[in-house]
C-alpha cells in the first residue's frame, strides 16, 4: 500500500464525532476493526491510481468524502477535484483541506437529486455512501449521467447479508451497545445503513444503470467474539480464513463489495 497519512484529514475537526470515529477505525487497537477499514482504503486507493491515467479529462468527484481520507489521493491524480455532500456540516469539517490541496472545491449536492451537469467528470468515487440513501439505484443512475463517456466510477458498499451487518443488528440493541463500547474502548456509533443490497441485487442495479463492470471484489470477513476477544492472533486467523474462502460462495458473508465501473 502506498503511504497515506490517515490522521491528517481526521484532525481537521477534532470535535466532530464523525472524524473521531473515522480516525479510530483506521488506527483501531482491534486487529479486525483496523483491518476491515484499511483493506477498503487500500483497494480504493489502488483503483484510483490504476485507472486515473485512462479516463477522459482531468476532473474527479467524490460523493460523501467523510473525513477526506481519499481527497489527497484524488488530488495527486487529477487537476480538479470536487468533494460533494448533502450535509453542509461535513463539508465544513474538511474545509481546511481546501488550503492544502490545489484544485479542490467543496460543493453541497444530493446524489439522489444532483445538480451536476451531464458528463461533468472523468472519474467518480462513491465509497460507503449508497447504503445511507433511500434509493441506491437512483444514485447509480446519477453517477452514470454525470460521468463522461469512457469515464470510471469506483463504488464500494456493504453486502446485505455480511456477518458484520447481521452482527450490528444485535450489537446496537439497547443494553448491548454499552457492553460493546466497553469491550472496544473506542467510539462505536450506529452505522446508519438503510439501504443494503446483496451482491446479486447490486450487480443488477449496476447493469440496469448502464455501466459495464471492469472490476468486482468482495472482502472484509468479520467473525463475532473471535474478533473482539481473539486479540491479534484471532484477527490473523480471520484474515487467513478470508483468504481461503474468498473465491467460494462464502464470500457473500464478507462485509464490503467493491466495483470499478466504466460508462
Amino acid at each position: 500500500m502506498n503511504s497515506i497519512n490517515i490522521t491528517s484529514a481526521a484532525a481537521a475537526s477534532a470535535d466532530n464525532p464523525l472524524f473521531e470515529l473515522q480516525q479510530t477505525l483506521y488506527s483501531s487497537s482491534n486487529y479486525t476493526r483496523r483491518r476491515l477499514h484499511r483493506k477498503r482504503l487500500g483497494w480504493v486507493t489502488r483503483a484510483i491510481e490504476k485507472h486515473a491515467r485512462n479516463v477522459p479529462g482531468l476532473s474527479a468527484l467524490e460523493y460523501g468524502p467523510g473525513s477526506g481520507i481519499y481527497l489527497p489521493v484524488l488530488a495527486r491524480n487529477f487537476a480538479a477535484v470536487t468533494a460533494a455532500d448533502v450535509e453542509h456540516a461535513y463539508l465544513s469539517a474538511i474545509q481546511p483541506l481546501s488550503a492544502k490541496l490545489q484544485g479542490l472545491r467543496l460543493v453541497e449536492d444530493d446524489i439522489q437529486d444532483s445538480h451536476f451537469a451531464d458528463e461533468s467528470f472523468g472519474l467518480i468515487l462513491c465509497s460507503e455512501v449508497l447504503e445511507h440513501v433511500p434509493d441506491p439505484e437512483r444514485s447509480l443512475k446519477t453517477l452514470h449521467r454525470i460521468l463522461r463517456p469512457g469515464g470510471i466510477a469506483i463504488v464500494t458498499t456493504p453486502q446485505r447479508y455480511s456477518l458484520m451487518e447481521l452482527s450490528c443488528k444485535v450489537a446496537f440493541l439497547p443494553g448491548v451497545v454499552q457492553v460493546v463500547r466497553r469491550i472496544y474502548r473506542e467510539p462505536v456509533l450506529p452505522l446508519g445503513h438503510i439501504s443494503l443490497r446483496s451482491s446479486t441485487a447490486f450487480t443488477k442495479a449496476i447493469v440496469d444503470s448502464g455501466f459495464k463492470i471492469v472490476e468486482h471484489d468482495k472482502f472484509g470477513l468479520y467473525i463475532p467474539v473471535l474478533a473482539e476477544f481473539g486479540k491479534d492472533w484471532g484477527g490473523r486467523a480471520i484474515e487467513s480464513l478470508e483468504r481461503s474462502v474468498s473465491q467460494s460462495v462464502l464470500n457473500r458473508l464478507f462485509w464490503t463489495q467493491a466495483y470499478v465501473l466504466r460508462k
